[in-house]
């Protein structure tokens, strides 16, 4: 590996995956005077090569373009967790990347993040390993009530998971609707709402937070984001001391995201980490002094962390594929979601609009969160809904 970097603008941060993440890193960046050199091995669809100052676009398993790419680097950080490892040993022999190795690995598994968190005294909703139809016929009379089965790997917005109920029939045909594929089982709580914190952690060990996010999801996906969160401020100081204690058991250089859920009962229990920008804390960019992409530029170069403050109550819904207006008539369902106040429109430059797909973000602040609610409600409403939305107004 090169010697550590002299840190500062003009040097040159690699980024693995070229997706809306990564775009909204590299505005960052940019606008922060550095270098960026996205690698993705889709060139039509790599939302993050319009702002790079460069792009690679090749297979994960190409060393030869890997070796490239990293030489090109003064440090390499990531848009999204399933870089295969093997590609990152590659890139870690001449560049550090950021977060490293042992990160993605414990990341990669959700087997390895529950059994990682639980090490690190962060209470997790009850859960069993699944790795064969014996498995879930052992578990089927410890699960209570209704469960999730959901692959160990790569599963995400929904995908990859099945709800199940103790009956062993009805866990192995969703097992085998999965591919029996390694899996993990885990119990339904009883949800009060849902809550989401970014935390990010330099190479020197220094960590700062976010405002705590709460989430609202529609089948898998999150639907709208908001802070700040209407839990208690003991409850918000808990969720920020588990993601700083999740962080420093990673040995965390960079950022990532806790995802809670917060019981009927009062208990908060970890749900995943992401080791990346989260989804959720796009609202950073309008809400916060400091967005999580210009926090992860700093955590990965080197640069003195932020605490960031909250500026207004901001929500954040997501723009779907089935959110996009049809080519006829377009331009005035966005010219009247851009009038609605308060209102920030975030498009990623995707081609091709599909349902489900992430295609862009809208943030709407205000006064309070029931206003800038409201407000992204109405926006989101005239894409869809134009003439019902111009109705209102």
């Amino acid at each position: 590996m090169k010697p550590s970097p002299a840190y500062g603008p003009g040097m040159t941060i690699g980024v693995l995956g070229a997706g809306q993440l990564g775009r909204m890193f590299a505005m960052a960046a940019v606008r922060m005077g550095f270098q960026v050199h996205v690698f993705a091995p889709d060139a039509n669809d790599a939302p993050a090569s319009a702002f790079a100052t460069q792009s690679t676009q090749a297979e994960w398993s190409d060393e030869d373009a890997l070796r490239t790419f990293a030489r090109t680097c003064d440090v390499v950080t990531l848009e999204f967790e399933n870089v295969p490892l093997a590609s990152v040993d590659v890139v870690e022999a001449f560049a550090p990347v950021r977060p490293g190795r042992e990160v993605l690995r414990i990341t990669q598994d959700r087997s390895l993040e529950k059994e990682f968190l639980t090490g690190c005294a962060i209470p997790v909703a009850p859960w069993w390993p699944v790795n064969s139809e014996d498995d879930l016929r052992a578990v089927a009379a410890e699960l209570q009530g209704s469960g999730l089965l959901k692959t160990a790997r790569l599963g995400y917005d929904g995908k990859g998971q099945r709800s199940v109920t103790p009956d062993a029939g009805e866990l192995v045909a969703a097992w085998r609707d999965l591919g029996e594929v390694a899996c993990v089982l885990e119990q339904r709580v009883a949800l009060a709402t849902e809550v989401a914190v970014v935390v990010a952690r330099s190479e020197a060990g220094e960590m700062r937070t976010h405002p705590v996010i709460e989430t609202r999801h529609v089948n898998g996906i999150l639907d709208l984001a908001e802070v700040p969160a209407s839990v208690s401020e003991d409850l918000q100081r808990e969720v920020r001391e588990m993601a700083c204690a999740m962080a420093e058991g990673l040995n965390l250089h960079g950022i990532a995201c806790l995802e809670c859920f917060v019981t009927t009962d009062g208990r908060v229990l970890a749900n995943e980490i992401a080791p990346r920008p989260h989804n959720s804390a796009h609202l950073t960019i309008e809400a916060c002094s400091t967005s999580q992409f210009e926090q992860q530029v700093r955590a990965v170069t080197g640069f003195p962390l932020d605490e960031p403050v909250l500026l207004e109550s901001a929500v954040m819904s997501n723009l779907l594929g089935e959110h996009v207006p049809p080519e006829e008539g377009a331009t005035g369902a966005w010219m009247r979601a851009a009038s609605v106040p308060g209102v920030s429109i975030h498009l990623y430059g995707k081609h091709e609009a599909r349902h489900g797909r992430k295609m862009g973000h809208l943030t709407a602040i205000g006064i309070g969160v029931d206003e800038a609610r409201g407000r992204v409600i109405e926006a989101r409403a005239a894409l869809t809904e134009p003439h019902a939305a111009a109705s209102n107004e």
